[in-house]
């Protein structure tokens, strides 16, 4: 019994239970109005194509309907007003009604006597929707208490489900009398009685006070969930930590909302008695929303536009057609920044996406694309990430040292009053169906970035914690922002040793591009004019175009262009991309055959799927249903523009060194080698300075020591300082 009823919440009890004879004759006969006036818009309401859309759904779905306030405005505002502000009275009242209108609507039934028999009706939930604005959470106070209220957000945790008694049934410990008391919807308790009603005969022994004792075998129950709802990240005022609401939903609600998901709920706003180590504020009670309506705001596997209207799609469909809508596309990308034109492309390419495939056996093929920018400061990294944060349709943003794994995937934290463990989800689950930037990606925690590996490649997070064994979604694309580890970009290291990210991150990415600040006086130039304007006008230098309705028009655009279409490529692209393909790869082993060495990032499987996706993509952006050879051909010039380019930075490949450079670096080796036995270790300064002294180039001695890190015959530890000889 301890702890049963916990949670008491402060309103009466409601109109839905008999009170005996205290209602007075004109109150029961507004209910009796109501109840009514409910049945027959339930049965009688005429939707806009001339049928009966609720009767309809409510045979077809017999178990719970689906009401829109505007439809019960037009019918009876007064009765719409009621629910507005007394829907804890009068929704069970509509509840009964529908349930009461299902039984006239179904036909008798042959029972197991052969006659006929009214058939058995269950209860029917309704659910409330509206096309209002929703409120902000900050702003639903004391004035909404047990009104209906409108809120939007992002659900962050789901508990278990839990049964709550809808009818408690008591039996007398002394006289074992039973009673039944019903008890009160979302969090609240059954008020128990404290003495029992039986009268007791001459010679028995009255009962005793709190005589009862519950019977949970005989009582009723309905199945209850809480989650918990967050504002969403554009909602939250600067600086401010984003607010929670805790929501209670029931029966037909049940875990169909997982964590990450975008909600808009409707509600009655309510409250309980928080927990038993506040018992001393009596008068102080916790919040939360008895959920009575809910729908899923932008769904990642929608399958039409929903949301869209007549004049955006066909505005959308004309914009798509002109010749020139790739290239207007990019130029709405970041227009406050100057040059970097294949950068943007791959950014339009992310936001835009390729196709999702789910193959016959199960398995899923990511349609999401992945960028690193990778090189020096002050070349606008970061001002990309916050473009692409304020377009893309659902974005998070993070910096990699303020980052943690957990916070990055999911945590598993204990809630307070039942001490049960519960999954809150992070940045990748809450932009599911977005994009994920990551600031400062370099300086992440090689342990925390592992995390992020299935996440990139599976599109899922599994978390085994604390008793949770679960499967999240995290359909995101990855935009990353690093530096190399000097800081700057050194062209006389290898690429390896500028990226300095593990090989199996670095597959994962679809598009590696390497940002350098490169010292041109017309670049320069130009480069300072166009800050200069943007600083001088408060725009963007280059005029907006004719299309130009701003980065609002351009997110419409990303999420029709990403719910609507779904391209797959052309046979003939196919056989073009697969020959293109086999041509690479051979180039790739008739180097290395005559290098004696591998290329640093190898062109493998996964990036041919990369350069699939980036052909879907700009056929999306055209709205056409099949990526042609032009698209391809598009794919395979930022491919090699950028991951490309970036395998052949620095100096890799060592066959277009001068025979003279070559002996040099041959003698700094046998040098190196003389001075270093098999197994020992040196710091790398000292060796240097070592052999300058000897009258060798600092740049050649590098030169040497990279050569031979790429041969393994050298191996650098702590942070790179310390060289060690390897057999």
């Amino acid at each position: 019994m301890s702890g049963y009823d916990e949670g008491r919440v402060s309103y009466s009890d409601h109109a839905q239970f008999p009170r005996g004879g205290d209602l007075d004759g004109a109150a029961n006969l507004t209910r009796h109005t109501a109840l009514r006036k409910f049945k027959e818009f339930i049965r009688g309401f005429l939707g806009s194509d001339g049928g009966f859309p609720y009767r309809e759904s409510l045979v077809h779905n017999p178990d719970h309907l689906t009401i829109a306030m505007e439809d019960l405005d037009g019918f009876d505002a007064e009765l719409s007003d009621k629910i507005r502000n007394l829907p804890a009275d009068y929704l069970p009242m509509f509840e009964t009604a529908a349930a009461e209108v299902l039984a006239s609507l179904r036909s008798k039934v042959a029972g197991e006597t052969g006659e006929m028999e009214e058939p058995v009706t269950g209860d029917v939930q309704i659910f409330l929707s509206s096309k209002e604005g929703s409120v902000s959470m900050r702003s639903v106070g004391a004035e909404h208490m047990s009104k209906l209220v409108k809120i939007a957000g992002i659900t962050i945790a789901a508990s278990r489900v839990k049964a709550k008694a809808t009818y408690v049934t008591l039996m007398c410990k002394n006289c074992k009398s039973v009673k039944t008391v019903p008890c009160r919807p979302g969090l609240g308790g059954a008020i128990v009685p404290r003495s029992c009603d039986h009268v007791p005969q001459p010679g028995e022994e009255p009962c005793p006070l709190d005589p009862w004792i519950v019977a949970p075998d005989k009582s009723k129950y309905v199945d209850l969930q809480t989650l918990k709802l967050q504002e969403n990240p554009e909602d939250v005022p600067t600086g401010e930590l984003p607010r929670n609401m805790l929501l209670s939903v029931d029966r037909h609600l049940v875990q169909t909302i997982v964590p990450g998901t975008r909600l808009t709920v409707m509600g009655i706003y309510s409250v309980f008695q928080a927990s038993a180590a506040q018992k001393g504020a009596v008068g102080v009670k916790q919040p939360y929303i008895r959920v009575v309506g809910m729908e899923q705001t932008r769904e990642t596997n929608s399958t039409g536009p929903s949301t869209f209207t007549a004049d955006e799609e066909s505005e959308f469909k004309e914009f798509a057609q002109r010749p020139d809508a790739y290239a207007k596309l990019c130029s709405l990308i970041a227009p406050s920044i100057y040059g970097h034109a294949d950068v943007k492309k791959a950014l339009a390419c992310l936001l835009f996406g390729g196709s999702k495939k789910r193959l016959p056996d199960g398995v899923r093929l990511r349609g999401d694309i992945h960028v690193l920018l990778l090189g020096d400061p002050s070349t606008a990294k970061s001002q990309f990430l916050k473009f692409v944060e304020k377009t893309a349709p659902v974005a998070v943003y993070t910096s990699g040292k303020g980052s943690s794994a957990a916070g990055l995937t999911a945590s598993v934290i204990r809630d307070n009053s039942s001490r049960e463990f519960y999954l809150e989800g992070g940045a990748m689950v809450l932009a599911d169906g977005g994009v994920v930037c990551i600031d400062e990606f370099d300086k992440m925690r090689s342990e925390d970035r592992v995390a992020i590996h299935e996440a990139m490649e599976q599109q899922t997070i599994s978390i085994a914690k604390a008793g949770i064994t679960t499967v999240l979604n995290s359909r995101t694309s990855v935009l990353a922002a690093a530096n190399p580890p000097s800081g700057r970009y050194d062209d006389l290291k290898t690429a390896e040793d500028n990226i300095d990210l593990q090989t199996t991150i670095l597959s994962r990415f679809d598009l590696i591009f390497i940002v350098k600040d490169i010292r041109m006086y017309d670049q320069d130039k130009r480069i300072a004019t166009h800050i200069i304007k943007v600083h001088a006008t408060g725009a963007a230098g280059s005029k907006k175009d004719d299309v130009g309705e701003g980065e609002n028009w351009l997110k419409r655009f990303i999420e029709y262009c990403r719910v609507s279409c779904q391209p797959r490529l052309s046979e003939k692209a196919a056989e073009m991309l697969q020959n293109k393909y086999v041509e690479i790869r051979q180039k790739m082993r008739q180097q290395a055959h005559e290098t004696g060495k591998s290329s640093v990032i190898p062109i493998t499987v996964r990036q041919l799927e990369a350069i699939i996706r980036l052909s879907e993509s700009l056929a999306k952006m055209r709205l056409t249903t099949v990526a042609t050879e032009e698209h391809v051909e598009e794919a395979f010039r930022l491919f090699n523009v950028s991951t490309m380019d970036a395998a052949r930075s620095g100096i890799n490949e060592h066959m277009n060194l001068t025979p003279e450079i070559a002996n040099e670096i041959k003698q700094a080796e046998t040098q190196i080698k003389r001075r270093m036995g098999i197994g020992s270790h040196i710091s790398e300064r000292r060796l240097i300075n070592d052999l300058t002294r000897m009258g060798m180039s600092e740049s050649i001695v590098r030169r040497a020591l990279l050569i031979m890190h790429q041969r393994d015959e050298v191996e650098y530890k702590r942070e790179r300082h310390v060289i060690v000889r390897k057999a």
